[in-house]
């Protein structure tokens, strides 16, 4: 029998809807004792480093658009899993890198705006996506759990796997440093100086792929492009120095993580939406201090 969608996120109950609100938790620390909780701020944490780490490089090089590409793509992705009756993960993942290879090489062969061209490939992986649901046999329509997700879903196995893959997107940026600091300010100047802008810029987009990927368990399609851009963005309000604005980014995606995992545990909010809302708040508070402080600054004669 064909699995349902929502057997990915390996839980009974209605996605989308906190666990919490039906084992009854009341208290602060009863909800950190639960396992699943544990797992959640974990698999938190990790993702909050892994998204203000990329996320960095990832709004300077201004490839926002493309992890939202990306995350929206993943419908074919799963759908595929559940079709060919295999965990979701293992069509999920190589389809990811192979939309997001697809784009970039399209964006560099045509002279059409980026934009366009992740508009046009994420409209027809939408389409091709939606259209595959409807050979799911028992299907029932309901795509909550893959278009917001679930952190307080995530297991063992995911956790490894963004641990996996931290330390794989830590260990490729720190060990070519200068050349990702040179490609992300001068792309031109890394050019004209013989570094093979091309290969990074294609590894870089599968580790992009990848980490848009296994986030999308947590935070879902639609959400997923937060974790990679909010804290990032809102870093790059608050200082001009390249280590202090990673630093400030990572703390940020950690912060925020764990604040919308406690506020969905005790007023019973979903949780991927809750941490994108905190982001989104923390971003609209650091931009208003911000534009204060440029007119206090103007101001002054």
């Amino acid at each position: 029998m064909i699995i349902s969608l929502l057997d990915l996120f390996n839980i009974n109950e209605f996605v989308g809807v906190p666990i919490s609100s039906s084992i009854g938790v009341t208290h602060l620390f009863d909800l950190l004792q639960l396992p699943f909780m544990q797992r959640a701020i974990a698999g938190g944490v990790l993702m909050g480093i892994l998204g203000g780490f990329l996320g960095c490089f990832v709004t300077l090089r201004q490839l926002s658009f493309f992890s939202h590409a990306v995350g929206h793509s993943a419908l074919v992705g799963i759908v595929l899993g559940v079709l060919l009756e295999i965990n979701p993960n293992w069509t999920l993942l190589p389809f990811t890198i192979l939309f997001g290879l697809g784009a970039l090489f399209l964006m560099e062969k045509t002279e059409l705006a980026s934009d366009s061209v992740f508009s046009i490939a994420v409209s027809g992986a939408l389409a091709v996506g939606v259209i595959l649901t409807s050979f799911l046999s028992g299907y029932q329509g309901n795509l909550m759990g893959v278009l917001f997700g679930d952190i307080l879903a995530i297991d063992r196995g995911d956790i490894i796997l963004i641990i996996i893959l931290l330390l794989a997107s830590m260990g490729f940026i720190f060990a070519t440093w200068k050349t990702q600091i040179l490609l992300t300010l001068n792309p031109e100047l890394a050019k004209v100086q013989g570094v093979a802008v091309d290969i990074h810029r294609y590894l870089f987009v599968v580790l992009l792929a990848l980490t848009v990927a296994v986030s999308i368990k947590a935070i879902g399609i639609l959400l997923v492009n937060a974790f990679l851009v909010i804290p990032a963005a809102t870093a790059k309000l608050l200082t001009h120095h390249f280590a202090r604005f990673m630093t400030i980014s990572i703390a940020l995606g950690v912060l925020s993580s764990l604040l919308g995992m406690l506020g969905s545990g005790v007023f019973n909010f979903a949780s991927g939406p809750s941490i994108v809302v905190v982001q989104f708040v923390g971003f609209l508070g650091v931009l208003s201090w911000h534009q204060w402080r440029q007119a206090k600054a103007f101001r002054q004669p």
